[in-house]
């Protein structure tokens, strides 16, 4: 059955990621552009309007001193002329000069120039009425100078005094609604950042149930393939041993009869044969050799299938298997075998059998070993196996793909245990499986 391929969730996880960073990015500008524009109303007004009230109070200060100096001027126990004054008025007047100044730089945008031109007229006016006053003093007409501050340095004075007083109202109200422009900046950049927060964690929750549903599917889909794989694997071993159980038998029962009885026939000949005859000699010869192909047929039938696995069980064919590799390989295998020997069913058998097998031929064919250990424990939990050499090791990744190697891993998932390759510190190889021992008694593979 063709299995529905699942559309990879990377492009939407990349579509996700490419949102997020559009929204923090422009997210980002917002704030930015919010914090200069609260910067420049602070700078060109806030701090404008500030400086500036500080000059009005001088000023006012200055009217108030001027005040104080006409109260003196027209004080009925004066004993000094009004031009004693005089000095007075020039210093009030040079400061009142370099305050106005400062303060035509510093007055706010929403101030006029007929309102900046008429403050100028009043004060322009009140210093044509002083010069006035002093002129009348120093032609030694003091009634008449005293006439004059009455009738028009007094009002100018409070005129001017008025205007100041309304011009520091005018900057209070603009620092009242530069204050309340600040908070509304701060109220709406609050809101931006609950509403940025709300989309931000949706966003991460939609890409989290997106993934998890994705990942989801994908481990589903990874489960279904190994299932298949262990199942294919499965039927790949047992088709294996049944093919080679079929030829080890064709080769025990049919080539072993037939060189049997070739045998047989062949002694029986040379009996009949003159004694010291050429003939008899070469039907020894003969016979000698069949009998070595019959040994031969019987051990190859034992490597593909052992019988003995079925007849004797894992024990005794592990002991017979050990000392025929001792002997053809001339390597010498130290056998260890603990515990209180169980039963392991058939299947289970032929598995670590094949490990075992596959484990001492690598040790043969690639180890370069002299020595190898093989310990065998029968557990109360489980079955340990462990093949150690000393030989040259292993490269784990030409290890990891070998065929033999991976038909041992196989072989061990089947049973439901765990194989170990590792390097030991001696520079070998340890082969070692562990087997539950529920599955070495149970049926089937």
């Amino acid at each position: 059955m063709v299995q529905r391929t699942h559309r990879s969730p990377t492009p939407g996880l990349i579509l996700g990621l490419i949102i997020t960073l559009v929204a923090v990015v422009s997210y980002s500008a917002y704030i930015t552009h919010q914090i200069s524009g609260l910067r420049d109303l602070q700078k060109n007004l806030l701090d404008r309007n500030r400086k500036d009230s500080i000059q009005l109070l001088r000023i006012q200060n200055e009217l108030n001193s001027l005040g104080l100096g006409m109260r003196d001027m027209l004080g009925a126990d004066s004993q000094y002329p009004i031009t004693a004054w005089s000095n007075q008025f020039d210093r009030i007047h040079q400061d009142l000069a370099d305050a106005l100044q400062l303060e035509e730089k510093l007055s706010p945008d929403v101030r006029t120039d007929d309102q900046r031109q008429l403050l100028s007229n009043m004060f322009s006016q009140f210093w044509e009425a002083s010069d006035n006053t002093f002129d009348l003093s120093r032609q030694h007409d003091d009634t008449a100078a005293k006439d004059e501050i009455r009738a028009a340095m007094q009002p100018k004075q409070e005129a001017l005094s008025n205007a100041v007083a309304r011009l520091l109202v005018a900057n209070n109200e603009s620092e009242e609604q530069a204050a309340a422009q600040v908070r509304e900046i701060y109220d709406r950049v609050q809101r931006q950042v609950y509403f940025f927060l709300t989309l931000t964690l949706a966003a991460i929750l939609l890409t989290s149930v997106y993934l998890i549903s994705s990942n989801r599917r994908l481990f589903a889909q990874l489960a279904a393939l190994s299932r298949q794989r262990s199942d294919l694997a499965q039927q790949l071993i047992t088709t294996q041993e049944s093919t080679l159980r079929h030829i080890s038998r064709e080769l025990h029962d049919e080539f072993g009869q037939i060189l049997t009885a070739i045998g047989s026939l062949l002694s029986r000949s040379e009996r009949l044969a003159p004694e010291g005859s050429t003939l008899r000699a070469d039907l020894h010869e003969v016979c000698d050799i069949t009998q070595t192909t019959l040994n031969n047929v019987r051990s190859l039938s034992q490597a593909l299938h052992p019988v003995m696995l079925e007849e004797s069980g894992l024990e005794t064919t592990v002991d017979w298997y050990i000392a025929t590799v001792r002997k053809q390989t001339g390597i010498d295998i130290h056998y260890e075998k603990t515990g209180v020997p169980y039963s392991v069913d058939g299947t289970a058998a032929i598995h670590i059998y094949r490990i075992l097998q596959e484990s001492l031929n690598n040790v043969a064919r690639h180890s370069k070993a002299k020595e190898t250990w093989v310990r065998l424990q029968y557990l109360p939990t489980q079955l340990e196996m462990e093949v150690e050499d000393n030989g040259s090791g292993i490269d784990a990744k030409p290890a990891a793909s070998g065929m033999g190697m991976v038909a041992m891993r196989e072989r061990a998932e089947l049973l439901g245990g765990d194989l170990e390759i590792v390097r030991t510190n001696r520079g070998g190889t340890r082969v070692s499986l562990h087997v539950p021992r529920n599955r070495t008694a149970s049926h089937g593979s």
